[in-house]
């Protein structure tokens, strides 16, 4: 039997034939109405549209392709037609952005929005990256695809049991039109012990960076310009396999999405204000609270709503054993300086090791001040200096204001404090490229 092409939407899917009868045949041969081929084999099915839906249609948009028509032409590759699509193997960087820059103009204008207000919500850009792999755990073929809708099977690992995990890091715009990433390399290593322990096989760290690569590039009109914000970038790891059972998926779908970002307070570098969190908890010893598993984050959300109906921006939780030492609030990582001594609390299996946490203990200590990765108590809090959040979305937040118990602690006279601004400006130049990069932390992307 030939190879037959379903298309689904615009995107068309090879459907190899099967030694078995096929979906809508029957043993004797004939044809009974075929099912959506959507819904073929349980597979995971692309329906992506031609452009992403867009809020800011009514301004002008100019197309990324180089071609002046709105409906880019189909790409042919491997014998099928992805229109819009790029199917690559994210092994070689320069082969990569070679194949890329051959097809897409990455020089294209950037986006007309309104950067004085961006905030930090999803703005749909133009493509998106998708790369699976079946039970012998190697991903292969990545592809570039128009950001837009995937399927899941209803019986997939991730929508049944939580079998997933996500990343966030950012690339920002130099003066110079260039784009920096910030340690994806670090990222890229986290996502694979979180997979370990979610039994889920992960991209190589290499596989890894030339997805974020490859997307940051299809993307780079969408990077804010300098100083006006950065692009958020999205990595996910899932069960995209079908099970019934408690079982790990037989496939996982490795994918990688952006947008541009403002800040994630709405307070910007302006204080926040914190509340204690006494009755619920984010995590427990023996637990994921050390693995971006997506399962982590739901459960704050709770606390997190109750806390901004009253006012506060976000909660700080505590140890669920003793209830007395600083964790992390929703998040991000959280630090309180005193005498000039900065602490955060230790990593012991109940807090995510922040990647913006590590390279602000890097650049603290390169300053001259002494850190200590320890317990902290909610005594030792309330009596400190300084108190600030880091994190990838809010990268170094001030907190003006904490209260716990009832009981209001205001610090700094809810000013910024000079530790907080002097690491906030050491790491943002550094990620937008404005000083020397002498810890070799940033990628640039030409």
């Amino acid at each position: 039997m030939a190879d037959r092409s379903h298309r689904v939407g615009p995107l068309y899917f090879l459907v190899t034939p099967r030694s078995k009868p096929e979906v809508g045949e029957r043993d004797d041969g004939s044809h009974s109405p075929s099912p959506s081929p959507r819904a073929y084999n349980g597979a995971l099915l692309i329906a992506s549209s031609p452009y992403p839906p867009d809020p800011f249609a009514h301004r002008a948009r100019r197309p990324f392709s180089p071609s002046s028509s709105s409906s880019p032409s189909p790409l042919k590759i491997q014998n099928q037609i992805f229109p819009m699509s790029l199917s690559l193997e994210a092994s070689s960087t320069t082969r990569c952005e070679a194949s890329l820059s051959n097809i897409y103009n990455t020089d294209a204008d950037i986006v007309d929005l309104d950067w004085e207000n961006l905030g930090f919500g999803l703005v749909p850009t133009d493509y998106m990256y998708m790369m699976k792999c079946s039970s012998d755990g190697i991903f292969t073929k990545g592809e570039l695809l128009r950001f837009g809708p995937i399927e899941l099977s209803p019986s997939s690992g991730v929508l049944n049991y939580g079998q997933g995990l996500f990343e966030g890091l950012k690339a920002y715009r130099k003066e110079d039109g260039s784009v920096l990433l910030f340690r994806p390399e670090e990222n890229a290593l986290r996502m694979k012990l979180g997979a370990e322990r979610m039994c889920m096989p992960s991209p190589t760290v290499e596989q890894f960076v030339d997805a974020v690569k490859l997307t940051v590039l299809a993307n780079k009109r969408w990077v804010p310009p300098t100083g006006k914000g950065s692009l958020y970038i999205r990595p996910l790891l899932i069960g995209s396999g079908v099970v019934l059972s408690l079982t790990p998926a037989p496939e996982h779908t490795f994918l990688v999405f952006v947008s541009p970002v403002g800040n994630y307070f709405k307070e910007g570098l302006a204080p926040i204000n914190l509340v204690i969190e006494n009755e619920f908890h984010r995590a427990a010893l023996g637990g994921t609270g050390d693995v971006k598993t997506i399962g982590n984050y739901a459960p704050v959300l709770k606390a997190q709503n109750i806390a901004k109906e009253k006012g506060y921006s976000d909660v700080l939780y505590l140890d669920s054993v003793h209830k007395k030492y600083l964790e992390e609030v929703s998040s991000c990582n959280v630090f309180i300086v005193k005498d000039n001594v900065i602490a955060t609390p230790a990593l012991k299996g109940t807090i995510l090791p922040g990647i913006t946490r590590k390279s602000i203990i890097d650049v603290a200590r390169g300053r001259g001040y002494q850190v200590e990765e320890r317990l902290v108590s909610v005594e030792e809090l309330l009596d400190a200096d300084e108190v600030f959040c880091t994190g990838t979305a809010v990268v170094v937040s001030p907190v003006g204001i904490i209260t716990y118990l009832g009981k209001r602690v205001d610090y700094g006279n809810q000013g910024v404090g000079v530790v907080a601004q002097q690491l906030y400006s050491s790491l943002t130049s550094l990620q937008m490229g404005l000083v020397e990069d002498t810890m070799g932390w940033t990628l640039k992307l030409n």
